[in-house]
C-alpha cells in the first residue's frame, strides 16, 4: 500500500476521532449554514458559530432529529409511532431542547420547584409546576398557580402545558398553545445573543417578529450562578425584542404602564448607585452598585462590570422580569406582592427567591430605583 492510499484511510479515521460533529457537516450541506456569531467587542466568536444543529454545544443532527423513528428495533419517540413534525426525537421541540438543557446544560427546568437548581440568569421553568406562588396577603387562601410563573411551555415530558388562563401573549397575539423554546430561540443556531430569533418568520412561520434580536453577552451555561462581577451584559434592544410578542404591555402613555426602554435619568440612576439595601440606603457607590437582581441596559456595560448605571442607561423588561420563569407571579425577579423579601415563600410554601442583601428587614427591590423605603429603615 503506497503512502497516498494509506493517507486516504488514516485521514478519515482521524477526522472521525477528532471531529465528532461530522454528521452535521453532511446534513448541513443541504440544511444548514455557518454563522460567525458575536462576542462582547463585536468580533467573530467561534463558540457561537453554528450550522446544522447549534454547534456551540452539539453538532450532530441526530441529537434532535430521526429519519425513521427507529433505532435497534425500538421507536426513538415511542409516543409518536408514525413520527412527528420535523422528525424530532421527542414529541415537541421543547421536549427535545429540555432533553439536554433541563439539567447540567443550562439548568432551565429542574425536577422540584421547592428545590430548583442554581440560577443561571433566565430563570427556571420548574416553577410552572407549582400549585401556589401567591405570597401576598392571605396568599394561602387565594392561590395563584404556576401558570402565572412565567412562559408556559408545551413540554409534556416535563408535565408542562400551555397557559390555561391566557390564550395569547399579554399585550400581543402570539398563541399560548404554541409557545415553546423555539418560539424564542433558533434551534439550529445563529449569530444572535442566546440564539434568539431575529426579525421575520419564527416557528415554521407560525408568527413573525418585527424587531431584531437584542445585543448582549451572557455567561457560558457551564459557569456558576450570576454575581456582581460575572453576569449577563444587556447591551441593546431587549425591550424592543420582547415587544415582538408583548407590544401592548408598555406601549401607551397610561400612567399605569411602567416605562420600558427608557433612559433612567439623573434622579433614578443616582438612587440606584447609592442604594445598598433597606438598612443602608445611601451606602452604595457607583463603581460597585450593580445588582444582578435589578439589571439595566447599557451598550457600554460588560459582563464583568460592577459599575452602576448612568443617566442614559435604560430600564428594560428584564430589569424586573426573568425570561423563563420564577417562583413569583409574572416571572418577577423578586415577588412584587410582598413588602419584605423575607415574606417570600411564607404564605404559599413556594421557593423563596434569595434576598441579595441578606437582610431580614429588606423591602421590595423596587426601592433600588425608587427609594420608597427611606423612612422604613429603622429597626
Amino acid at each position: 500500500m503506497n503512502s497516498k492510499s494509506m493517507s486516504r484511510i488514516i485521514l478519515p479515521m482521524a477526522l472521525a476521532l477528532f471531529c465528532q460533529p461530522a454528521l452535521a457537516d453532511v446534513c448541513s450541506s443541504c440544511h444548514g449554514y455557518q454563522s460567525p456569531g458575536a462576542s462582547p467587542n463585536g468580533a467573530g466568536n467561534p463558540y457561537n458559530g453554528s450550522y446544522g444543529s447549534h454547534r456551540a454545544g452539539v453538532g450532530n443532527c441526530n441529537m434532535c432529529h430521526t429519519m425513521h423513528n427507529s433505532q435497534d428495533g425500538t421507536l426513538v419517540d415511542p409516543d409518536s409511532p408514525w413520527g412527528n413534525d420535523n422528525l424530532l426525537v421527542d414529541s415537541t421541540p421543547s421536549d427535545v431542547c429540555l432533553g439536554c438543557h433541563s439539567g447540567a446544560m443550562g439548568n432551565v427546568f429542574g425536577m422540584d420547584p421547592a428545590a430548583p437548581p442554581r440560577e443561571v440568569g433566565g430563570g427556571n421553568f420548574v416553577f410552572l409546576l407549582e400549585d401556589n406562588i401567591n405570597d401576598g396577603h392571605e396568599g394561602a387562601l387565594n392561590p395563584i398557580s404556576g401558570d402565572a410563573a412565567g412562559h408556559n411551555l408545551l413540554a409534556p415530558s416535563r408535565g408542562a402545558s400551555p397557559d390555561g388562563t391566557i390564550m395569547n401573549s399579554p399585550g400581543g397575539n402570539f398563541p399560548s398553545n404554541s409557545l415553546g423554546c423555539t418560539s424564542c430561540h433558533d434551534p439550529h443556531g445563529n449569530g444572535n445573543f442566546r440564539m434568539l430569533n431575529g426579525a421575520g418568520p419564527v416557528q415554521n412561520e407560525l408568527f413573525s417578529f418585527a424587531n431584531d434580536a437584542p445585543q448582549g453577552y451572557g455567561l457560558s451555561i457551564y459557569h456558576g450562578r450570576e454575581r456582581a462581577d460575572r453576569h449577563t451584559a444587556y447591551n441593546q434592544g431587549f425591550s424592543a425584542w420582547c415587544r415582538n410578542c408583548h407590544e401592548g404591555i408598555h406601549g401607551g402613555e397610561s400612567q399605569f404602564a411602567h416605562p420600558s426602554d427608557s433612559g433612567l435619568g439623573n434622579t433614578i440612576s443616582s438612587i440606584y448607585n447609592a442604594y445598598n439595601g433597606t438598612s443602608d440606603i445611601n451606602g452604595g457607590i457607583p463603581a460597585t452598585s450593580y445588582l444582578t437582581a435589578v439589571p439595566f441596559e447599557d451598550a457600554s456595560h460588560g459582563y464583568q462590570s460592577t459599575q452602576g448605571p448612568s443617566s442614559s442607561s435604560k430600564v428594560m423588561c428584564l430589569t424586573c422580569h426573568r425570561a423563563h420563569a420564577t417562583s413569583s407571579p409574572d416571572a418577577g425577579r423578586w415577588d412584587f406582592n410582598v413588602t419584605f423579601l423575607a415574606d417570600d415563600g411564607v404564605e404559599s410554601g413556594s421557593y423563596p427567591i434569595a434576598d441579595p442583601f441578606g437582610d431580614p428587614s429588606q423591602r421590595s427591590l423596587c426601592n433600588k430605583c425608587h427609594l420608597k423605603d427611606e423612612f422604613d429603615a429603622a429597626p
